[in-house]
């Protein structure tokens, strides 16, 4: 694994050892950002169920100026805070070793809104895409944010988290890309 553009292109980072977490490939990484497009202009970013933080450190180096990764396995959160440590994104990152629906509710408590949230969260959990519609529903995603979904074939999302519409689907093997934005916000 290895941040594949930007600032910190080609640095190496550290994947979890073990069965827990799921590591986003970096063809699929790069396939990601592609689509939700290649580098960024500032903003916020949540990676929930952050794992060794893949996505959140890619959107660092794209440009994204502050991120907040929440992780509850031991393992996987000191990976998550070796490769945030190696990439120097200590001062611009928010790391939380906690249960995404604690996390959510102390998120929904702050004076903050993201521009990108990825959720990974175990495939036999559909229980935890749930959080997103909590996300949008208290405003914490900003109108011009991109959702984006990892999950198993088997589990389906809805079409739509309150104003954020499934715009695009991609399958890579076994898991799907989900993407959601705001009606007319694509490309803005």
């Amino acid at each position: 694994m290895r941040v594949v553009a930007g600032e910190r292109k080609g640095m190496p980072l550290k994947a979890v050892a073990g069965s827990t977490t799921r590591p986003t490939t970096d063809k699929v990484k790069e396939s990601i950002f592609n689509i939700i497009g290649p580098f960024f202009d500032g903003g916020t970013a949540l990676d929930l169920f952050a794992g060794s933080g893949g996505l959140g450190i890619e959107s660092l180096s794209r440009g994204v100026e502050h991120a907040v990764f929440i992780e509850k396995d031991a393992k996987a959160y000191q990976v998550l805070q070796e490769n945030i440590k190696k990439c120097r994104y200590e001062d611009c990152s928010e790391l939380f070793r906690i249960d995404a629906k604690r996390a959510v509710k102390a998120l929904l408590k702050r004076d903050i809104t993201f521009n990108l949230v990825f959720l990974d969260p175990p495939y036999h959990h559909k229980e935890y895409y749930d959080l997103v519609q909590v996300l949008v529903e208290h405003d914490k995603v900003q109108r011009n944010g991109i959702i984006l979904c990892e999950h198993a074939k088997e589990v389906e999302l809805p079409s739509s988290f309150g104003a954020f519409l499934l715009q695009r689907q991609e399958t890579y093997g076994g898991t799907i890309i989900s993407v959601y934005r705001c009606a007319g916000e694509e490309g803005e």
